[in-house]
């Protein structure tokens, strides 16, 4: 009787076809190897979640870092203009490092691999923080890529030695500006967090009020506080600190809490509480 080899289940995602279906064909030509294609963002968490309700998911993900960017003609490759994607779909996942984070949102235990064109120390760190196992040349020999497939199921994580050091620079600069984040976000007191939140979920002055039960002249006060004493001057750079510190947005599914702040003005049926 034979030996039974457990398979290595892997899709890959790239929007050029002829790239996508030729590295696939040469992964499914190894004995260990299952291998599908899709060709954006969406279509692969639409395979990941009918592989998962088939019993059968993926155990790898390699994903075109430049996923969903398009070039203007007579622009090399080494200078893609990121524009959203025709395909995106509802989910809003178009580039190769966003659906490295959805997929590490939705599947925690599959394992994503970058594949790309150049290397690129940022982006490189930008696709370990948002979850990428590995960060591999597109060039790099059949060989080089199985090794990688196979070591990053061994929970190692792969990068190109020349890289290195500037990825290590990079993620120390994250965690520099991230600690500084942290520390003026502390700053702020639990109803301006709570405001902060709200900013982050997108909602406006008007919309915040309403949420937390505020008249739209305190919402203000107490935006010009957060922008104040994060030192920022516009709310998209707050909600950009404010990521960068970890904080979250507000659930609105959630009712609001209610409570009554020093200096806050509560509104109850048009009257002031």
């Amino acid at each position: 009787m034979g030996v039974s080899v457990a398979r290595i289940r892997v899709l890959v995602v790239d929007d050029h076809r002829i790239f996508a279906e030729s590295l696939a064909a040469a992964l499914a030509a190894e004995p260990d190897v299952d291998v599908a294609a899709a060709g954006s963002g969406p279509a692969a968490l639409r395979c990941l979640e009918r592989a998962a309700a088939e019993g059968r998911g993926y155990d790898v993900i390699l994903v075109d870092a430049e996923l969903g960017i398009v070039r203007p003609p007579g622009r090399p490759a080494a200078g893609p203009v990121p524009v959203p994607a025709p395909n995106s779909g509802e989910n809003g996942l178009v580039d190769g490092i966003s659906l490295v984070a959805g997929i590490r949102s939705l599947r925690p235990s599959v394992r994503t691999v970058v594949l790309a064109e150049k290397d690129d120390a940022s982006r490189a760190a930008r696709a370990l923080q948002a979850g990428a196992c590995g960060w591999v040349a597109k060039d790099s020999s059949l060989q080089r890529l199985l090794a990688v497939i196979r070591g990053v199921l061994r929970d190692e994580t792969h990068l190109p030695p020349a890289l290195l050091t500037g990825v290590l620079r990079e993620l120390m600069a994250d965690r520099k500006h991230r600690t500084e984040s942290e520390e003026l976000v502390e700053s702020l007191t639990p109803r301006e967090r709570e405001v902060l939140r709200c900013m982050v979920a997108g909602l406006g002055r008007k919309a915040v009020a309403e949420r937390l039960f505020l008249s739209p002249h305190t919402v203000r006060t107490h935006m010009q506080n957060v922008l104040g004493k994060l030192g920022v001057h516009s709310t998209l750079a707050a909600v950009a600190l404010a990521r960068r510190a970890g904080v979250g947005p507000a659930d609105l599914e959630a009712p609001a809490p209610v409570p009554v702040l020093a200096g806050d003005v509560v509104e109850r049926g048009g009257q002031l509480a």
